[in-house]
């Protein structure tokens, strides 16, 4: 058999429940083949970072070349990235490794609230990274950082769907997790359409790496040949799956686990629409 290689370049999280840990997991799960390259050595776990010891831009490039060197890579999703130096050697990388499909997670904040990318990185991601990118998965802070301006409801999330896809010409998938309201809604937007994804909101026992595990998994449907809005319809399933399947790891600590079946939840998606 088969399986697509997907290789993601992120930070590693001792805890196991984010980061390069919940990506390999997504990758698993639907059937790819996972590679790494990591960029970071957490110590952290579901209740906070501990601290970040990052990788040398050439410790990345050497694992990013060692990958392509001898795997045909389907798809690659990028997560923690931390720092400028890093993101600049990721993009070079990938310039000269063109992928099929880019997804980019532009991890900035931890759940715990600890900061994953320092801030002259953000500038860095903004011009060297995310113009590569087909498909880009900020959360609402995130959204608010690229674009520099707090974002409400659903339409204004749309709206920054819509300005973030029109500015680097990738799909881009806004999430509503950080949201208000019994529905979490996530918007995806494209060469002026937009597409809706809802899903109830969930009240689990821990959301740690939600979106780490949601792009990795929009990054191994698309490399099994999924269309974007399917992938992302297909990862928020999943992810949903895992909020439900949460369960006790230590005295005080819970963390997200796989669903044991394919689920087809509940997401409700509303094609796309003019945005």
């Amino acid at each position: 058999m088969e399986r697509p290689t997907v290789l993601t370049i992120a930070g590693s999280d001792s805890g196991g429940g984010a980061g390069i840990q919940a990506d390999l997991a997504a990758i698993a799960w639907f059937g790819g083949f996972g590679a790494t390259a990591i960029t970071a050595v957490t110590a952290q776990n579901p209740v906070a970072v501990e601290g970040v010891y990052p990788v040398s831009p050439k410790g990345v490039t050497a694992q990013i070349e060692a990958v392509f060197s001898v795997f045909s890579v389907a798809a690659v999703k990028t997560g923690m990235l931390f720092r400028s130096a890093v993101v600049e050697a990721v993009a070079a990388a990938l310039l000269r490794h063109p992928p099929r499909w880019l997804v980019v997670d532009p991890v900035m904040v931890a759940t715990s609230g600890a900061k994953l990318l320092q801030d002259d990185a953000v500038t860095a991601l903004r011009e060297r990274l995310l113009p590569r990118a087909s498909l880009i998965t900020p959360n609402l802070p995130e959204a608010e950082v690229l674009l520099g301006r707090r974002i409400g409801g659903v339409a204004e999330m749309t709206a920054a769907a819509a300005e973030l896809s029109g500015g680097y010409g990738a799909w881009v998938l806004v999430k509503g997790g950080h949201g208000q309201g019994d529905e979490a809604t996530d918007v995806l937007a494209h060469a002026g359409r937009c597409w809706e994804f809802r899903g109830p909101r969930v009240e689990a026992a821990t959301t740690h790496g939600t979106g780490c595990s949601l792009s990795a998994a929009i990054a191994v449907c698309l490399a099994r040949g999924a269309a974007p809005p399917e992938a992302v319809r297909q990862a928020k399933a999943y992810v949903l799956a895992r909020l439900r399947n949460c369960v006790r790891v230590g005295p005080h600590v819970w963390t997200m686990m796989p669903p044991a079946e394919r689920q087809d939840a509940e997401i409700v998606v509303v094609d796309g629409q003019p945005c």
